[in-house]
């Protein structure tokens, strides 16, 4: 009996194998048909998704044909052929804040002179957000801020939704409310006037597939400052604060991390847009750097300093200081954040309470720049509240948006040229201090350390700092200096800023934009 059921015992156990094995096999099938099943689902999903894409996306294909068809018939239509059978040119340049008085405009009037004064057939087209000024005030503006005189009438584009590109409305991701603000912009000013040629003067890129593809332009630029860049990139990364990144971000590592990722997608889309354009002129060599890392677009990208009014600055007398007992420190920049008016003042203030100077020495800090919006009036109202906050109020003026003229006395008269603005772009109003005969003292960053107070022939044209106590320091050394050692520092800057002449930007101007009129 026992050996039976010994003998039972694996019976039944060899007896269950072939049991088990089925249910593997059975769920084997099943595993099949289910994954069979699952693939026959994702087909039947993707396969209409694909279509309907296709479907979509040609008709998206059509639509932007037709637009840019339509867009073609109005150019025909708002410029008929003159008596000579030939349809003048239009050159359009997108500037919104034409009337703003900076040195972007400067380069704008510049540039329109000197296509005026090369091609003939030319008609050069303004889209503006001005419009509160009349076309013959802009004009007169241009002449009287920059003694430019055109030498043909502009025309000028009205466009009504300016608000879409101002900062104010965009409290967060301002880079990408502007960008598409000024899509939206751009589009209105398609539809007033199609240009043959667009010409991006304020930094508006994300304009440029916008009159390219649908408007069928060719299209240049002419990049004062990128939109992003790398420094702003790293700026993020290390948490430091500055105006364009608050304390609350950068004292948080998770919104660090998060606005360095909208940071790099922003970049990213930032290289697309500006690839669009046939021509890039940027206007220094650290702007250059920039847009090429970003763009791409080394073939067609050429530095064009931009122009200074050098020869009028030089016509003031250069002569050894006599002796005074008031000196004067001037500011020449428009009152934007960026250009880190508080600095100055802090400085300043810091170079009075320190009691490095004679005690019988008198100094005065002119702070002259142009207000473009309520904005800016708000800013400087702001400055003045830093200057009773400091007590150097009754030592510290402000001049907004003077007369040429008067600029020219400012500075004509002033020791020391100040500039505080970090990363720089270019800086016209260090060079407008240089030529004029002062002793520049601006940031040791950007174009200014690149380009312009650079060594001259192996002489000093000036100097650079970077904090509050750099800029006083180096305040107290230059009044500290002999006449005779300043004067020959102005007499070297003086001989290095003529390769920013009017002169020398409407040659590299010409030679850049050649292309578009071909």
């Amino acid at each position: 009996m026992r050996e039976r059921q010994c003998l039972v015992g694996p019976a039944r156990k060899q007896r269950a194998l072939p049991a088990e094995g089925g249910v593997v096999a059975r769920k084997m099938v099943a595993g099949g048909l289910c994954f069979c099943g699952l693939l026959r689902l994702l087909c039947s999903l993707l396969i209409p998704a694909l279509f309907l894409s296709g479907v979509l996306s040609t008709c998206l294909a059509v639509l932007l044909c037709g637009i840019r068809l339509w867009i073609q018939g109005k150019r025909k239509q708002q410029s008929p052929a003159g008596g000579d059978g030939r349809r003048p040119l239009l050159v359009a340049f997108f500037h919104p804040y034409c009337n703003a008085g900076g040195g972007g405009e400067r380069v704008l009037w510049c540039a329109i002179r000197t296509l005026q004064k090369k091609y003939k057939n030319v008609t050069c087209v303004v889209y503006t957000g001005d419009r509160d000024a009349t076309e013959e005030d802009i004009v007169e503006g241009a002449f009287r801020r920059f003694n430019i005189k055109l030498t043909h009438p502009v025309k000028f584009v009205f466009l009504e939704k300016r608000y879409l590109v101002e900062a104010s409305l965009y409290p967060r991701f301002t880079l990408l409310g502007q960008s598409l603000g000024s899509v939206f912009l751009g589009w209105e000013a398609l539809l007033k006037c199609v240009p043959d040629i667009y010409i991006d003067s304020m930094g508006y890129a994300f304009t440029l597939p916008l009159f390219k593809y649908l408007g069928g332009c060719r299209v240049g630029c002419y990049v004062h400052y990128p939109t992003i860049s790398t420094d702003m990139l790293s700026v993020v990364r290390n948490q430091d604060t500055r105006f364009n990144n608050a304390a609350f971000i950068t004292n948080n590592p998770f919104f660090s991390k998060l606005k360095l990722v909208y940071y790099y997608l922003f970049a990213f889309m930032y290289g697309l847009v500006g690839s669009c354009s046939d021509v890039v002129m940027v206007n220094s060599s650290w702007t250059l750097n920039h847009i090429l890392s970003l763009w791409r677009t080394g073939a067609c990208t050429s530095v064009v300093y931009p122009p200074c009014d050098v020869q009028t600055f030089l016509d003031i007398p250069l002569e050894e200081e006599k002796n005074s007992a008031e000196y004067s420190i001037v500011s020449v920049s428009q009152f934007r954040p960026e250009k880190d008016h508080p600095l100055q003042i802090r400085a300043f203030a810091k170079l009075l309470k320190e009691k490095r100077l004679r005690q019988q020495l008198s100094l005065k800090l002119i702070l002259i720049g142009g207000c473009r919006n309520q904005q800016d009036e708000d800013r400087v109202n702001n400055l003045k509240c830093l200057c009773e906050e400091l007590g150097v109020s009754n030592s510290v003026m402000f001049r907004i948006n003077i007369p040429f003229e008067e600029l020219k006395k400012h500075l004509a008269e002033a020791t020391i040229g100040l500039h505080t603005m970090w990363n720089e772009h270019f800086g016209i109003g260090v060079v407008e201090c240089m030529a004029a005969g002062t002793v520049i003292l601006a940031h040791n960053s950007g174009g200014p350390k690149l380009d312009i107070v650079v060594p001259y022939e192996g002489r000093i044209t000036g100097f650079l700092a970077e904090n509050e106590d750099g800029y006083a320091e180096t305040m107290a050394y230059i009044f500290s200096m002999s006449p005779e050692k300043r004067l020959e520092i102005r007499e070297s800057a003086r001989q290095s800023v003529c390769r920013f002449s009017d002169q020398h930007f409407e040659e590299t101007f010409l030679l850049s934009v050649e292309p578009l009129f071909k």
